[in-house]
């Protein structure tokens, strides 16, 4: 079952990229890295709110999924603000992605599972 997966893979994305925040340039760490780091912590959150949550489990799973989309873009543009390299944007966006479908996939499992 994807809500198994999904909390070890977010959990090891944040334990992965975290460090990298550091290398941020000064003029962006404070600003973009501190809200990637925290996007990460509001989906962590959600996640764990919705695997212990009975008919809202849908609600939390949707907002994990826009807060994904919005790390998505902070991603980007640290790639394009060379905050990270283009290697490092590639293995974030395929581990963003691989935990997006599994996320997906629950909500979409919730939504029939609640019919």
């Amino acid at each position: 079952m994807n809500e198994v997966k999904i909390l070890p893979a977010l959990y090891d994305l944040i334990v992965w990229f975290s460090p990298k925040l550091s290398n941020y340039p000064k003029k962006y760490k404070y600003t973009l890295g501190d809200r990637i780091l925290s996007i990460k912590l509001d989906i962590l959150e959600n996640i764990i709110d919705a695997k212990y949550s009975g008919k809202k489990k849908s609600y939390f799973l949707r907002k994990a999924n826009l807060q994904l989309e919005k790390l998505r873009f902070l991603i980007r543009l640290s790639k394009d603000l060379q905050c990270i390299s283009i290697k490092q944007y590639e293995q974030t966006a395929k581990r963003i992605n691989e935990i997006g479908k599994m996320v997906g996939g629950w909500e979409k499992h919730s939504k029939m599972r609640n019919k």
